[in-house]
């Protein structure tokens, strides 16, 4: 699908020397390119770095996040057929304790508490001598479960050579503004340690690797859809879908595109989302104006959850489940799927 939005092709900041949203900062790319020098305006800058992994049976994800006030450090994973879900979920005052870089992954992301313990580190490709390895990202966390049970993670998320991600500003106005760097369908594999329960993620059926990086200065009140999924298609290109909705209409830059075989296709189209909040078990459908990408997701599993802590507030419906449907790639190939592992959500925030 051909866009209207600037590709950008090298390094810029963010920001500009006052702090606001820098004219050349405003477009996309296929690689990470923007560094994120925030300055000034606290308490409306939000940092994060999220992952998540996706497979047949299971997901999990790890939140690390800086929004001024307060830090939030979060490990969660879920059995999908039962509902079964654990993990744990630290609000760190003032944000002591957490710290991200400017850049995603030019610094290890660490968090060192009783309660919850976090690592995430980027490792270079051929790491440890071995030659054939793909860079990849590590994750490390350890925690005690709501019953007492010990419990832990160990994930490698690969990235591997030429693969693309998605990575956009989204300008609301020149002092409020979002930087996100999108990744899907990255190889994963992980064993979570539950008790004497050993869970292996990627082990007998393909896992995938998602990443949501964000930085920037985000209004108070804000709504917005996600998406994502990977899988094989039925004439078995890799397929990866990031899909967002909502908080981009009207700036003029979205954070739509399709993966195939790591390639990225964007899309500059708002997507059409139609699923109903109260009812998020039914079908969630996602489609493009011209056709081309008409997707289904079957929930199999709802990730409700709300807060409320004064002045800040969320709730949202994470649905995850399978996608299906249809889409036609800019080099005109149509690629059909069934089967294809992800999730899709809607957030409403106060924050």
């Amino acid at each position: 699908m051909t866009t209207h939005e600037r590709e950008l092709t090298s390094a810029v900041d963010l920001c500009d020397e006052r702090g606001w949203l820098a004219d050349d900062a405003r477009g996309w790319s296929r690689a990470s390119l923007h560094r994120a020098n925030l300055t000034g305006r606290w308490g409306r800058t939000k940092r994060w770095d999220y992952w998540a992994i996706l497979s047949d049976d299971h997901a999990g994800s790890v939140t690390y996040a800086d929004v001024d006030y307060l830090g939030i450090v979060d490990v969660w994973w879920c059995e999908l057929a039962t509902g079964r879900i654990g993990g744990r979920s630290l609000v760190v005052p003032g944000a002591r304790g957490v710290a991200l870089p400017e850049e995603s992954g030019s610094a290890p992301l660490v968090f060192d508490s009783e309660q919850l313990s976090i690592e995430i580190r980027d490792v270079p490709p051929g790491a440890a001598g071995d030659l054939s390895k793909a860079a990849a990202t590590e994750i490390r966390a350890r925690w005690r479960e709501a019953d007492g049970a010990s419990a832990s993670i160990e994930a490698v998320i690969d990235r591997p050579e030429g693969h693309e991600s998605l990575n956009v500003v989204i300008p609301w106005s020149p002092s409020t503004f979002q930087f996100t760097s999108k990744h899907q369908a990255r190889p994963a594999r992980a064993t979570l340690l539950v008790g004497a329960e050993t869970i292996a993620l990627g082990s007998s059926s393909p896992a995938w690797g998602v990443l949501d990086v964000g930085r920037g200065r985000w209004p108070y009140r804000t709504r917005w859809n996600w998406g994502g999924g990977a899988g094989a298609s039925r004439g078995g290109a890799t397929i990866g879908l990031q899909l967002g909705g909502t908080w981009t209409v009207g700036t003029g830059f979205t954070e739509n595109g399709v993966l195939v075989d790591g390639r990225l296709d964007k899309i500059g189209e708002e997507l059409l989302w139609d699923y109903r909040w109260d009812a998020p078990m039914r079908p969630w459908r996602v489609t493009s104006p011209d056709g081309r990408l008409d997707l289904v997701l079957t929930p199999t599993f709802d990730r409700h959850s709300r807060t409320e802590l004064g002045v800040l507030g969320t709730e949202v419906h994470q649905v995850f489940g399978r996608w299906a449907g249809r889409y036609v790639a800019d080099d005109g190939r149509e690629h059909a799927f069934d089967g294809l592992v992800g999730f899709a959500e809607e957030s409403r925030s106060r924050w």
